[in-house]
């Protein structure tokens, strides 16, 4: 099994996220935290729909997207509405947001 992954934020790009914020904001509801919480939930989904239409098609079926819909996620400071991605048969069941 592999360790932790260091990550290692580029101090520009966070220079460029908290341009223009009130520090006291950063934490709030709607804040800069719940908006990261929400664009990486959102692409770790649209990253496992993207895998699994791949195995999909490597087993020769014809599935694609076909939209999204809401979900409300309780995280431990908020309450986020995502956009989860959907396909057309129907099969896919994320992992990061169970059904």
């Amino acid at each position: 099994m592999e360790g932790p992954i260091d990550v290692a934020i580029d101090k520009a790009l966070l220079n460029q996220l908290l341009a223009g914020r009130h520090p006291q904001d950063l934490f709030t509801k709607g804040g800069l935290i719940d908006d990261l919480k929400k664009a990486l939930s959102e692409r770790m989904l649209a990253a496992e729909l993207e895998d699994h239409l791949e195995s999909e098609a490597e087993a020769g079926l014809g599935n694609r997207r076909n939209g999204s819909s809401k979900k409300t996620m309780l995280t431990g400071s908020s309450k986020l509405t995502l956009d989860i991605p959907r396909d057309r048969l129907g099969t896919f069941d994320p992992k990061l947001i169970a059904k």
